[in-house]
């Protein structure tokens, strides 16, 4: 397949970053996806995002595995690092990528079918371990590429475009998370944009495993009556438990939200999270908490969206293997080769 890059033509009007960079230069290739994809307007998102944070587009390396959304990083930050690996094997390839570089910012996008099937150990692991990374899962409940299947996130009850109902129990990929230890996790829509862009920088923020489940109707497979991720259901059931915006450590940025109450979050690189909080019992600090809520809206029939949990002083992989600061790519041969008297003390403390 060809994919065509965009005209290199900029209006010359186009707002500027604080690196001179306009959003046209966060985009990829032209999309070949199906038109009113939501996979696109997470694609959009991730621009957004990234333009906004002012993140240079060389230090970010974009991963993905295989299906429809691990198509979507061809389409967006053209100048950054990437890798497409094989179906399911994306977590493994980035923590590898991370332990050898750790200076840059690491973006896996994968599938439903791409997690929660064939990669669902890979999942599992990566969120476990804490690998430092912002994980997005763009889940449309379907197998896209092989012409609308039920994947393992469908909800029970679900009918196909063709009628046939879904007899089995859905994964949850935001609950797995939770329990898994992943410190930063949260749910949104592709359609939600003004949700969406603050939960991704935000996570692009948080140094640890930021995991963000995102329902993407599939226009062509799963965007019918009686499909529970098509747009109609999502925004007709959708409990929003927070409003975001990400609040940097710079000068003073004036939002305007409607009366409510508001929390702000202390990132561990000093930013600021600012929740505007719709259930007054809700604590985005409170893990278990965070899997009752998320049970308890299930079992009403609601999907809940927004930040659901955060660890304000989280701990990633690096932490947890005490690396030193230097990346190893960085290092030279004495330090990674210490010799044999080394290798032999390292193997007599595993005897």
């Amino acid at each position: 397949m060809t994919y065509l890059p965009k005209p290199k033509l900029h209006h010359p009007g186009l707002q500027h970053n604080a690196l001179g960079f306009t959003r046209r230069d966060y985009e990829g290739a032209i999309s070949t996806l199906c038109a009113g994809c939501g996979h696109d307007s997470i694609s959009a998102a991730i621009v957004r995002a990234c333009f906004e944070l002012d993140l240079p587009p060389h230090r970010i390396a974009k991963l993905s595995g295989i299906g429809c959304s691990s198509k979507t990083p061809t389409y967006f930050l053209g100048a950054s690092h990437g890798f497409n690996s094989v179906h399911g094997r994306m977590p493994s390839v980035l923590t590898g990528a991370n332990l050898a570089n750790r200076d840059l910012i690491y973006l896996g996008v994968s599938g439903d079918g791409d997690s929660a099937s064939i990669g669902i150990g890979q999942f599992a692991h990566a969120m476990r371990r804490g690998v430092n990374m912002v994980y997005i899962v763009e889940n449309n409940g379907v197998y896209g590429l092989t012409k609308g299947q039920f994947s393992a996130t469908s909800d029970k009850g679900a009918t196909s475009k063709r009628g046939v109902v879904n007899s089995d129990e859905a994964i949850d990929m935001v609950g797995m998370a939770l329990q898994l230890g992943a410190t930063f996790v949260a749910r949104s829509f592709s359609g939600d944009k003004g949700q969406l862009v603050p939960l991704i920088e935000a996570a692009l923020r948080h140094e640890g495993a930021a995991f963000i489940d995102c329902i993407s109707p599939c226009v062509a497979f799963n965007n019918h009556e009686g499909s529970t991720k098509s747009y109609d259901f999502v925004r007709e059931h959708n409990e929003a438990v927070n409003y975001l915006d990400l609040i940097e450590g710079r000068p003073p940025i004036t939002v305007d939200y409607a009366p409510g109450t508001v929390e702000v979050v202390q990132q561990h690189d000093g930013t600021w999270l600012r929740l505007r909080k719709l259930a007054d019992d809700y604590d985005v600090h409170d893990r278990v908490a965070a899997m009752d809520h998320l049970q308890r809206r299930h079992a009403e029939g609601e999907i809940v969206t927004g930040l659901l949990y955060v660890d304000p002083d989280p701990r990633d992989l690096h932490h947890h293997m005490n690396t030193i600061a230097t990346p190893l790519n960085a290092l030279d041969d004495a330090a990674l080769i210490p010799g044999a008297a080394a290798l032999e003390k390292l193997n007599a403390g595993l005897r």
